[in-house]
């Protein structure tokens, strides 16, 4: 068990659901890695002094303006929880004084916006760590290994947590969990909604029209928020264990279910994905092989010490083996906020950079220009 050198001062941009379910608990429960002692949100002092009241020990500084938080002295490296469309401006900024900085997947959702992002970092002493919990479970690096050992991938089936039309991909309302993590987030007014949905369809048209080439209609911005919500996470898992696909042989993005079909060389991959109104989690990535089976199971990160597990299926000779693993109780996100230390207190490479971000986007223009019409 890797020992704490110092704690880090941190400041959250962004004071969003889930920053205050899951972020200001687990950044708390890890005391001895880290302090928070600024906060910030443009759109909402309410949310602010909210958010100051739930974190543990000395109460943090609060600010409207990401460039007060980013350029303190007080603070150390920078947490982005904001909504995607003020990500690009956030990043810069904790960059511009050079902060290393968490920001939350989607990390952009334009090439352009990505590419801004990545050169900001290039004139910076400061580094991008963008959020993928499901890319540090244990059970996951542990199935790269496990993937490593099969002779020869026949097909892999990957299933996006099936949920409610406000996130992405087959699992019940993502409010029931919410409900049930007694964390009790609170909604707030914001006052630059109106600035906001005009920065997200300038993003969004930019992506579409411009970068895929594809008409934008509610059904096209539909789409591509889907991707960049928790799809993000599907694809992404999918990119470490496989690499880039080699291009897309079919793609139906009805709703409320999607499916795109994916070839690599000698194998394809399916991925589907859904919206249900059933409190149920269902997300995993499964290999096969002629002797072997390799799969990883993610449950609800809004469950406190969720687990992701893997479980391996083997025969040969007529021989049935199954095995299922558990490598820790250590959430996800305690994971991730562990290995973001470790990129800051000792220059660890980040696996979940800026560059590795932008290829997310590359896979859904893939999906979204292998289909064209939306329906």
């Amino acid at each position: 068990m890797d020992t704490p050198t110092r704690v880090l001062k941190i400041g959250i941009i962004g004071c969003t659901e889930i920053t205050q379910t899951i972020f200001i608990s687990t950044l708390g429960f890890l005391h001895d890695y880290y302090q928070i002692t600024y906060l910030c949100d443009d759109g909402s002092e309410d949310a602010l002094r909210h958010c100051r009241r739930l974190v543990a020990g000395p109460a943090p500084a609060i600010t409207q303006d990401a460039e007060e938080l980013c350029a303190s002295p007080d603070v150390d490296v920078v947490m982005v929880m904001s909504n995607y469309e003020d990500h690009v401006h956030h990043t810069t900024l904790a960059l511009k004084h050079n902060k290393y900085v968490m920001v939350e997947k989607s990390m952009a959702m334009s090439l352009q916006d990505a590419d801004t992002i990545i050169a900001a970092e290039q004139s910076s002493t400061g580094k991008v760590f963008v959020g993928h919990i499901r890319r540090y479970a244990p059970a996951f690096l542990a199935a790269l290994d496990g993937v490593g050992g099969v002779d020869k991938i026949q097909y892999v089936r990957i299933r996006g947590n099936m949920r409610s039309i406000y996130s992405c991909n087959i699992i019940g309302p993502n409010p029931t969990f919410v409900s049930q993590s007694c964390t009790f987030p609170k909604n707030f007014t914001n006052s630059n909604e109106q600035d906001r949905i005009i920065r997200r369809e300038k993003i969004v048209s930019t992506a579409l029209h411009d970068e895929c080439n594809v008409s934008l209609s509610p059904q096209s911005e539909k789409a591509w928020g889907l991707l960049g919500g928790l799809g993000c996470h599907d694809l992404s898992t999918m990119r470490e264990v496989l690499g880039m696909p080699s291009s897309v042989l079919g793609v139906s993005m009805g709703f409320p279910f999607w499916n795109v079909l994916f070839q690599y060389p000698g194998f394809t991959v399916s991925y589907e994905s859904g919206l249900i109104e059933i409190p149920d989690f269902d997300a995993h990535i499964e290999v096969y092989s002629t002797n072997k089976i390799v799969r990883v199971e993610y449950e609800s990160a809004y469950i406190k010490g969720a687990l992701t597990t893997m479980r391996i299926v083997e025969g040969s000779d007529g021989t049935y083996r199954e095995s299922f693993i558990r490598h820790t109780y250590e959430d996800a996100y305690t994971l991730e906020l562990k290995e973001f230390y470790r990129a800051v207190t000792t220059g660890k490479p980040i696996k979940t950079s800026a560059e590795d971000a932008r290829m997310d986007l590359e896979i859904f223009r893939m999906v979204m220009e292998g289909q064209k019409t939306f329906q």
